[in-house]
């Protein structure tokens, strides 16, 4: 079931980049980001459709990624890019061009930022599905599995700026025109800033670690008032010599006050919080097991 929903998402987060390339990108003469934006570039100067280079490029770089990233991924990357470019192929045969944002060559940027947010959710639910839009997205990726220190998102915005550059020319007529580089850099941040936010979810929370004396009276009361649990860890404090217990507490992002409050009430009591992106977890047998203790 999950596996389906997973293609599902896929399916349709093609679909709507398919879309967003109709309505929003196509008219207005900017190319988006990636190897998709050197197939916009190709089809605005010879008319070669944007379908049939995706497949050209995406096809290939699957089949390696395949062998060199991960098969799931290669495989839901494949279907993304051939949902793609069948939608957008269907779209540009039926040309219903009352759906087309045409600027005009005039306040270009507000279908660059509308392109941009729908772009960024369909990478943000690519790369929570484990798939992505190909093109540059499967080289970055080959590159931060070669390197894990490496930013993903870092890595596709410098291989964008490549294709920005590369619009200058292909977009101007007698004189450089820096207009289409600079709609592509802007679609390039607000596409990686939303699917960036997209991958950090409403799972998030924050891992307080306190160092305390008190450990009785602060966990009964963050037992009582926030119905949370530590996990207590013995330690003593090298400069007085002294026992302390080390508690560490993940709590919801609606909490960070309430337990602010209640650390600052102790003393001999340290504490810090770092910030996580996701939870994971199954307390089915915690819970049954606090059940049956009380």
């Amino acid at each position: 079931m999950k596996k389906s929903i997973e293609y599902l998402n896929i399916f349709l987060a093609a679909v709507l980049l398919a879309f967003v390339y109709y309505i929003f990108i196509v008219k207005n003469n900017f190319a988006p980001a990636g190897l998709n934006g050197i197939a916009t570039m190709i089809q605005y100067k010879t008319g070669f459709s944007i379908s049939y280079m995706s497949l050209l490029i995406n096809i290939p770089l699957s089949i390696l990624a395949y062998f060199l990233i991960e098969k799931n991924f290669a495989i839901k990357t494949l279907l993304f890019s051939l949902v793609y470019s069948v939608s957008f192929l269907f779209l540009q045969n039926l040309n219903p061009t009352f759906i087309q944002y045409n600027a005009l060559g005039h306040d270009t940027i507000y279908p660059v930022i509308l392109s941009g947010v729908l772009a960024g959710a369909v990478y943000g639910i690519c790369f929570r599905n484990n798939a992505s839009t190909g093109g540059t997205d499967i080289i970055s990726r080959y590159v931060n599995k070669q390197r894990p220190d490496t930013n993903f998102f870092i890595v596709t915005f410098t291989l964008n700026a490549v294709v920005a550059v590369a619009s200058v020319f292909v977009y101007s007529e007698n004189n450089l025109n820096y207009k289409p580089m600079a709609l592509c850099i802007i679609y390039c941040f607000i596409s990686t800033f939303v699917g960036n936010l997209l991958l950090k979810t409403t799972k998030t929370a924050y891992k307080f670690t306190v160092i305390t004396t008190q450990k009785h009276e602060f966990v009964e009361e963050i037992n009582k008032k926030l119905h949370h649990g530590c996990t207590e860890i013995d330690a003593i404090g090298t400069y007085t010599g002294t026992k302390k217990s080390v508690l560490i507490c993940v709590i919801n992002k609606h909490q960070l006050n309430d337990f602010q409050k209640i650390v600052a009430k102790y003393d001999n009591t340290f504490s810090y919080f770092e910030v996580v992106n996701e939870t994971y977890g199954n307390f089915k047998n915690i819970k049954q097991y606090i059940n049956k203790k009380a």
